[in-house]
Order: structure tokens, then C-alpha cells, then sequence
């Protein structure tokens, strides 16, 4: 394996390894985790896993969960393996594929399919590759990879994404009429700043109107992470529910 560091996470109750060099985790997949409504016993799909910060995160708070990581670069999928054993997660399993081409067993499997998708449409792509492909849509565009997380979903599971906030139309697009009852969570990097990023919960085959949920602030005026953002990302709490 390629050097490699292993970085705390909710304050010590998550041991993440991840490559020294590359794609390295920061708040986002925390965030995603604290937003899915997981009860024991459910099975969840991180889908695209990376080093498997969220799926880390989640089983800390919710120990009962049966998690399945997916991620396509051996490195990061290595990575995640180890913290399988670093996090004592027994009910706990990284499968290296792609989710172009998920394994057979995962169609209609989960109760629960979250989701960090590259975040990356067009531009320059990073010099390194690893860090390239976990942030530059490739094999599969943002609809793509949306409707794949969906085939591996139940129906009447939910599906849990976190994205850029100016991709909020093709999220809802990608969704419709697979879904309802979406719930639409800002996030703010400041009080009176437009939502950087958005994370949406939706429920396959469920027709409930949508919901747009109050914005969660991330940090006070002087860059401070805010109270509420601080019991998530030190604390492990979830994020507030409507």
C-alpha cells in the first residue's frame, strides 16, 4: 500500500486511513452521515466509498447498521478495508467495483444508498489521478450515477446524496419519478452566504410532496464552525430532521 495517515474523525470515535498524497476526506461525507435516518438492522450502501469516512461516521452513531462500501480505486478501497478492522465494524464489508457496473447481488438490495458523487462536471481535472477521479465525473455523469444508486435501492428506501448547491435542478431532475418525498437540506458556509452545498433525501417509489428543509450553518462570522455544526462533525450527531 501507498503511505498513508490515519486521521481522527467525531472527535477520536472514527479512525480514518487515507492516502498521504491524493484524495484526502473533509467535511462532506461527515455530513452526509449525519443526515441519514438509519435504524438497526437496516442494510446501507455507500456507494462510491472512498477511504469510507461515511460509512465510518454512520456506524458510529448508528452501531447496528449492515454497511457495504463500493469504490472503484484499489488505494482508497484498501484504505477503507483497514478501517473496517481500525473501527471494529463488524457488519462491515468494501467491495472494490464500479458503480457503473455494481455486482448483481446489489440490485433492489439496500434499505439505505449514500451517496458523495464527484462534484466535478467540465473543467481542468487535478494533476493527480487518484484525486481526479474522486472529483471529475467520468465513466458516469451526475444523472448517471444517480439513477445506478437507484437500481441498488429498495423500494421505499431512501437515497442520501450530498452535492454543489448549483446542481440542485439536475439532482431533482435525475430523481423524478423514481421519487418523492424529498427533503432538501441547505448548507451554508456562513449565516446570509447562498448554500454552498445541498444534501437531498429521497425516498424511491414514495409520492409525499417535497420538503424544503431550514439551512444549517456551517461557520460564525469569525470562521468559528458554528454550535450546531460543531455537535455534528465533533460530537457525531445527526443533522436536525423536520
Amino acid at each position: 500500500m501507498n503511505a498513508h495517515t490515519d486521521n481522527a474523525l467525531l472527535g477520536g470515535r472514527v479512525i480514518l486511513r487515507q492516502p498521504a498524497q491524493g484524495y484526502r476526506v473533509a467535511i462532506d461525507p461527515v455530513l452526509l452521515a449525519a443526515a441519514v435516518r438509519a435504524e438497526e438492522g437496516q442494510s446501507v450502501l455507500d456507494a462510491g466509498c472512498g477511504s469510507g469516512a461515511a460509512m465510518f461516521c454512520l456506524g458510529a452513531r448508528v452501531p447496528g447498521v449492515a454497511l457495504t462500501g463500493l469504490e472503484l480505486q484499489p488505494a482508497l478501497a484498501a484504505c477503507a478495508r483497514a478501517g473496517v478492522q481500525l473501527n471494529k465494524c463488524a457488519r462491515a464489508r468494501i467491495i472494490e467495483g464500479n458503480l457503473a457496473a455494481p455486482p448483481g447481488e446489489f440490485t433492489a438490495a439496500f434499505d439505505i444508498v449514500m451517496t458523495n458523487p464527484p462534484y466535478g462536471a467540465d473543467g481542468t481535472p487535478p494533476p493527480d489521478a487518484s484525486l481526479a477521479t474522486a472529483h471529475m465525473e467520468s465513466s458516469l455523469d451526475l444523472t448517471e450515477w444517480l439513477r445506478a444508486c437507484l437500481a441498488c435501492l429498495k423500494l421505499k428506501g431512501r437515497l442520501v446524496l450530498i452535492h454543489r448547491a448549483d446542481r440542485l435542478s439536475e439532482i431533482l431532475s435525475a430523481l423524478r419519478p423514481a421519487c418523492g418525498d424529498i427533503r432538501i437540506f441547505p448548507i451554508h458556509p456562513k449565516a446570509n452566504e447562498p448554500a454552498s452545498r445541498v444534501i437531498v433525501d429521497a425516498g424511491k417509489g414514495r409520492r409525499t410532496p417535497d420538503t424544503l428543509l431550514p439551512g444549517f450553518v456551517l461557520h460564525e462570522s469569525d470562521g468559528r464552525f458554528s454550535p450546531a455544526a460543531d455537535a455534528v462533525l465533533r460530537a457525531g450527531a445527526a443533522l436536525p430532521r423536520c
